[in-house]
């Protein structure tokens, strides 16, 4: 059922506001085009300017604020979002398009991410050091100013939060430039933040395209930026920030699962489908090659293609549906794009990769979850980022061969194995360039206590995201202080 579209606002100089040029954008719900989420500004780099020079000025309040009172308003923000996950849960459906139970589990992480984060705002700490002269040598951690966050769309909640929260907890202000496929996610954030007790002008949430990130990576008073998103978009971000200010960038991935011949064939295919078509494809750590060795490649195919083939492709409010709709026109055309390339380049399409029909399904942006076989290295559904439910199936003769076709791609984000050998596990962990490995489990899915982050175009490779003290290292700089008696 259709409800009223959300009138979505900037917040700039701790006032919410529309964009300077008056200009706004309509985000439609995936699952049926008819339905306007809300309308959001369509900010230009002046707004980001503003903002930007906004929360300089406020920040200085916020850096002086004692460790425990940072940490509050991260408990109280935890707690206005975990008292609102029904509505949130719907809202999330709604505006990114992901299944009931897929949007349950962000909004609930999401307070977790908070409270976590308040933990680390009463753990920051220095260290002393032995001085000649009897006097003392000490280090001491300090934020490091302005702080831009842009994230992506596809866990518009979480993600915000696995940045903004330990930005905010090591006493920074944060200039939030969320993606415009989810802009009313990322305005439930900051209100949860503000009800929470933040002083208005620590924090800036400005809506729009490229033009407002762009002006947000070059502005010389953002001391850092945190990036998720495509490795392209990531590359200009690192170029606007140069060498003297922070930045930390996770991209893409082209993330493979590697399934020897001694593994259980159904345990392995629904580690793949869970991989591949979860979140409708749309993870960065999704699953998007299966490497299996030759003497099971054709058995554990034909049981992924079963598996795609009883997905329920559908509004992800509704009962029984079980893969939701992809979150933007632009990602409809792509996917869809990736798999007339793939036919042309000689795979062969098994199943899916198709716009679905049934009642309503033609007024939203769905596509059936795709399955190549005999996918070779040079094609490009082996070697680029889809984004989507395209899973593309690869032989290999050994674990060697295995190894060599996972790592043959520009990216490094996750990979997985699946066997019964914890020797050639280990070889596989040790040997593939990926950031993160995951045996026996979906490339999907991490705790937020482990450090997350990946190797080669995957990432800026300096700082990793998620865990606490590597995490933290990022949002702070080291003094060190030299005292004689």
């Amino acid at each position: 059922m259709q409800t009223r579209p959300h009138t979505g606002l900037n917040l700039v100089a701790g006032e919410w506001t529309p964009a300077a040029g008056g200009r706004t954008f309509a985000r439609r719900n995936p699952a049926d085009q008819d339905d306007v989420v809300g309308e959001f500004p369509d900010s230009s780099a002046a707004d980001m300017r503003a903002a930007v020079a906004a929360v300089a000025e406020g920040a200085a309040e916020w850096a002086a604020a004692p460790a425990e009172r940072r940490a509050a308003v991260l408990e109280a923000a935890a707690a206005w979002l975990e008292e609102r996950a029904e509505q949130l849960t719907a809202e999330l459906v709604r505006e990114e398009g992901k299944t009931r139970a897929e949007a349950a589990i962000e909004t609930s992480r999401t307070p977790k991410n908070l409270r976590y984060y308040a933990g680390e705002a009463l753990r920051i700490t220095g260290r002393s050091y032995p001085a000649d002269d009897g006097g003392l040598v000490y280090t001491r951690r300090e934020p490091v100013g302005v702080v831009g966050a842009v994230t992506p769309w596809n866990f518009p909640l979480n993600i915000p939060s696995r940045k903004i929260g330990p930005a905010l907890a090591a006493g920074n202000g944060v200039v939030f430039k969320p993606s415009p496929v989810t802009p009313l996610m990322a305005q439930r954030l900051v209100e949860a933040l503000l009800a929470g007790g933040l002083p208005p002008r620590v924090i800036a949430l400005v809506h729009g395209g490229a033009e407002p990130g762009a002006a947000l990576a070059a502005d010389p008073h953002v001391a850092a930026v945190t990036f998720t998103g495509s490795t392209a978009a990531g590359r200009a971000v690192h170029a606007a920030v140069g060498p003297s200010r922070r930045c930390q960038l996770e991209m893409g991935g082209k993330n493979p699962v590697i399934v020897l011949e001694d593994a259980d064939l159904d345990r392995a295919a629904q580690i793949v489908a869970k991989g591949a078509f979860g979140l409708s494809g749309q993870a960065c750590t999704g699953t998007s090659r299966v490497i299996v060795h030759e003497s099971v490649h054709d058995a554990l195919l034909e049981r992924v293609v079963r598996l795609a083939e009883a997905r329920t492709v559908g509004d992800g409010m509704r009962p029984g549906v079980d893969m939701g709709p992809l979150a933007a026109d632009f990602q409809l055309r792509k996917v869809l794009e990736y798999v007339r390339v793939g036919e042309e380049e000689g795979a062969k399409l098994v199943t899916g990769g198709r716009r679905p029909d049934g009642p309503g399904l033609d007024r939203g942006l769905f596509v059936t979850p795709a399955v190549f076989a005999d996918v070779t290295p040079d094609m490009r559904i082996a070697r680029e980022e889809i984004f989507g439910p395209v899973l593309a199936f690869q032989r290999a003769a050994d674990l060697d061969e295995a190894i060599t076709l996972a790592d043959a791609t520009e990216y490094g984000l996750s990979a997985g194995i699946v066997t019964r050998d914890l020797d050639r596990a280990l070889t596989f962990a040790a040997r593939v360039r990926s950031g993160l490995v995951k045996v026996n489990q979906p490339t999907t899915g991490m705790a937020m206590t482990v450090p997350f982050g990946g190797l080669k175009e995957s990432s800026t490779q300096t700082f990793k995201e998620q865990a606490g003290e590597s995490m933290m290292l990022f949002y702070t700089q080291e003094k060190s202080v030299y005292i004689s008696p």
